[in-house]
């Protein structure tokens, strides 16, 4: 957390200290467990390699800034998305609107991201959460709230990410847009271990606030 916290203080010196720029958007990208207690060479035995370093690579391509950490253990999502949450308010100190902040989470990272947008409650931030959300959700964690323009991504052949429609329904704060898309690559939950243009592209797209994904 130190490590990411430092990159987005240091980003945000050198564009503020050189020159003012109101078209910079940030993306806070939050991995898979699988990445939590593995070496980022080592293989699932199912989904092969988390290409984490090649998915950051994508977003920096399209101009995006990506503030992202490979975490260690088997952290603790709420805990962590607290930290995230300093990050974000850093950032919007600086003078960074909230509507250029997005938060993107793939499997667990996508609960830690969507602790943050109950914990951050600003309907102005975005978020993506992909593959991170089951019916059971909405009894085993019912602290859940989103907040915030939300784009859910899920594929059709993993059991571990469905429609999150329910969590929306019972959320009470403000979801100004709100946008799912269904996947069917026959990947199951391995779609998210690459940077498959499936999810990069509506993923960039939202970060850059086309919310009807034209």
């Amino acid at each position: 957390m130190k490590i990411s916290f430092l990159i987005g203080i240091l980003l945000c010196s050198t564009l503020f200290g050189c020159k003012e720029n109101n078209d910079e958007r940030f993306i806070f990208f939050l991995h898979n467990r699988f990445l939590e207690e593995h070496g980022l060479n080592e293989l699932h035995s199912e989904f092969g390699r988390t290409e984490y370093n090649e998915i950051i690579a994508e977003f920096e391509k399209s101009g995006l800034n990506v503030i992202s950490e490979k975490r260690n253990g088997n952290v603790n999502a709420r805990d962590y998305a607290i930290g995230i949450i300093t990050q974000i308010d850093s950032l919007i100190k600086t003078g960074i609107k909230p509507q250029k902040i997005t938060v993107v989470g793939t499997s667990k990272g996508g609960y830690i991201a969507q602790y943050v947008s109950t914990l951050a409650n600003n309907p102005n931030l975005n978020f993506v959460f992909i593959a991170s959300f089951r019916n059971n959700d909405i009894q085993n964690i019912p602290e859940i709230n989103y907040c915030g323009n939300i784009l859910t991504i899920y594929e059709k052949s993993d059991p571990f990410g469905v429609s999150s429609l329910e969590r929306k329904k019972t959320s009470n704060c403000e979801v100004k847009c709100f946008k799912e898309i269904e996947l069917n690559t026959g990947m199951g939950h391995g779609f998210l271990f690459k940077p498959l243009k499936e999810w990069i592209k509506p993923t960039i797209k939202w970060a850059n606030g086309n919310y009807n994904m034209e």
